[in-house]
């Protein structure tokens, strides 16, 4: 299953690129997961959303072709980032490349709650009209603590969470076929 991952941290050392790096490695021939950059997307503007820049025809060209997206983030103010949302207002116009398409959410964060209320945001966003992806029910994501989660070189090391994570893939991989687009 060809999976894009938007990571709602542009952080360089962000915990949340770690978490997606981490699936994306360790779920090699089960998902191919690519990490696209959201950073250097313009500013969403009306006045250019039918001939957008380069790199958002691109972007928006990846994430069309994906079977599924996989988003991760951090919370911001009890939200989600403004460049994530600024990612999903251009995948939200003129062509709308999310409807119908599966998402997964996943998020951590230093404090306990690890991205909840961000993900709540979230998940309100992705049923928009615009956007409309259908997300698995009952396997949230929420990793709190995550800098005590990780080793020093950035790899997840907390067994619990890599179980859980192991699960909630397994989960979403029979989820996603059971959708009446794939069957």
């Amino acid at each position: 299953m060809k999976v894009v991952a938007l990571v709602g941290s542009i952080r360089k050392e962000s915990f949340n690129l770690k978490l997606a790096k981490f699936m994306q490695k360790r779920y090699h021939g089960r998902l191919e997961i690519e990490i696209l950059p959201i950073r250097d997307l313009p500013h969403y503007d009306q006045d250019i959303e039918n001939d957008p820049p380069e790199a958002v025809k691109e972007f928006k060209s990846k994430v069309a072709a994906a079977d599924a997206v996989l988003w991760v983030t951090p919370e911001y103010n009890y939200s989600i980032p403004g460049v994530l949302k600024n990612a999903i207002d251009w995948l939200s116009r003129v062509d709308k490349v999310m409807i119908g398409k599966p998402s997964m959410v996943a998020g951590s964060s230093m404090g306990m709650l690890g991205s909840v209320r961000a993900q709540q945001h979230l998940r309100d966003i992705l049923f928009s009209p615009g956007v409309s992806s259908p997300i698995m029910p009952g396997n949230e994501v929420y990793i709190g603590a995550v800098h005590e989660k990780f080793d020093e070189a950035g790899h997840l090391n907390h067994e619990p969470t890599i179980a859980f994570l192991d699960q909630v893939v397994d989960n979403f991989i029979a989820w996603y076929k059971q959708l009446p687009s794939n069957k």
